[in-house]
């Protein structure tokens, strides 16, 4: 169970449309998968002894606060929710971009198709706006179908590899393998990988958790990227790099080369099935996120506040204004590059979030807080060095959005420390 939770986490819309933006790197994405296979088992490791040597702190803000200070735990989960609210933009995108191979006729224009993604938003916002048990159950319903195109596509894959050889690949001229091709890929295999923090989940909620929480992390993360790295590669080599990369369905096109077009479009409603019902999950988390944040004296109140329906309808519509604003500004893009903006933005602004946890055990292990072992140091050094390497990957215009909607959330933290204050004095002012 815990191991199904750590993978249901991480495997998300991503699969979808990142063979399209994937295609022009080549074989760089494999060696790109390899680096971002190895990273990303590293973080899940060290979130994974953080879970289990302070299952009290909190999850990553409580293990920030205790380990680089409360300002710069707030920087880190505030980068967290934007990553969420860039992540929703990415995954609406994808969504309509799977739609329209059902409904051609939304691809007419990119206002048509920026109408649709917001109509997508707000319809769901709607949903979450009535309550957990509505939006719980939406989730329930689309949980099982994401799951189809992947068994199919690698399905597909290891029966062309197995009757085609090698013929079914591009082939490998000298110098294919760059470190910049490779750099570039990585920004966006990482993607396909953001979800592992929720593997530091409450060593307390599992049964010996010694062994428990540790070997699901890891299980459950190297599943993740094994079925992702299979999925991407396959779609992103076996077809025309011009085709993937021009396609609104990379995965649909891919199935229906070989076994026809029903199958194709099958696999575009698992997909738009998919992508809205992580859509609707992710919208949420960007509502119950500050309420938590609220909680812990890192946000005003207001951010709190409940409907008649129990749902913190103010943070729920304030998510979705901004991701809203994010595709809007996406769409300004045409064809894949949307998406990659999006993606690029989520990556970015979660990367703040691994690079403080890591910082964090740097720090507790030196003060003894956090026991030091050789494959606890190995991995925090290699997850530090893929932190700062995917921060490069990123790509500057990715950053830049990013520091400025991480900056804009400076300002709140501050209002939210001074009536943090004032509540507390006058509490002690009434005792």
């Amino acid at each position: 169970m815990a191991t199904a939770l750590v993978v249901g986490n991480i495997i998300g819309s991503g699969i979808f449309m990142l063979p399209a933006g994937l295609a022009p790197f080549g074989w760089n994405v494999v060696s790109a998968w390899g680096i971002t296979v190895v990273g990303a088992l590293s973080l899940a490791w060290v979130f994974a002894e953080l879970a289990r040597q302070l299952p009290a702190a909190g999850g990553s803000y409580g293990f920030m606060r205790l380990g680089v200070g409360e300002g710069a735990a707030f920087v880190g989960v505030w980068g967290y929710l934007v990553s969420v609210w860039a992540a929703n933009a990415g995954i609406t995108i994808a969504g309509i971009s799977y739609l329209t191979r059902l409904v051609p006729g939304l691809a007419a224009s990119s206002a048509t198709l920026a109408l649709s993604a917001l109509g997508a938003i707000w319809l769901l916002t709607w949903v979450n706006l009535r309550g957990l048990h509505a939006a719980g159950g939406v989730q329930l319903v689309t949980s099982v179908l994401k799951l189809l195109p992947f068994g199919a596509v690698i399905g597909l894959a290891v029966w062309r590899l197995s009757t085609q050889g090698t013929a079914a690949l591009p082939p490998m001229p000298d110098g294919t393998f760059t470190f910049a091709g490779a750099t570039g890929a990585v920004g966006l295999t990482l993607y396909a990988m953001l979800g592992l923090e929720s593997a530091a989940m409450p060593a307390d909620a599992v049964e010996n958790p010694g062994k428990i929480v540790p070997r699901a992390t890891m299980v459950g993360t190297g599943l993740s990227a094994v079925v992702s790295l299979v999925a991407t590669c396959a779609v992103a080599l076996m077809l025309p790099a011009d085709a993937v990369s021009a396609s609104q369905a990379p995965v649909s096109d891919f199935i229906a080369v070989s076994w026809g077009n029903i199958a194709g479009g099958f696999v575009a409603v698992c997909a738009v099935i998919s992508c809205f019902g992580c859509l609707n999950g992710w919208l949420l988390i960007s509502g119950q996120m500050p309420m938590a944040m609220v909680e812990a004296g890192t946000l005003p109140p207001w951010f709190g506040r409940l409907n008649a329906h129990g749902a913190p309808a103010r943070s729920i519509v304030l998510g979705a204004l901004i991701t809203s604003l994010l595709t809007l500004m996406a769409y300004t893009r045409t064809g894949v590059a949307a998406y990659n903006f999006a993606i690029l933005l989520a990556t970015a602004t979660n990367l703040v979030l691994y690079l403080l946890c890591v910082l964090a055990v740097a720090r507790m292990m030196r003060d003894g807080r956090v026991s030091p072992s050789l494959g606890l140091l190995v991995c925090a050094a290699f997850a530090l060095a893929f932190v700062l390497w995917a921060f490069y990957g990123a790509g500057w215009e990715s950053l830049a959005w990013g520091s400025a909607l991480i900056a804009a959330g400076w300002p709140v933290y501050v209002v939210a420390r001074r009536v943090a204050r004032r509540v507390a004095r006058v509490a002690i002012a009434t005792d």
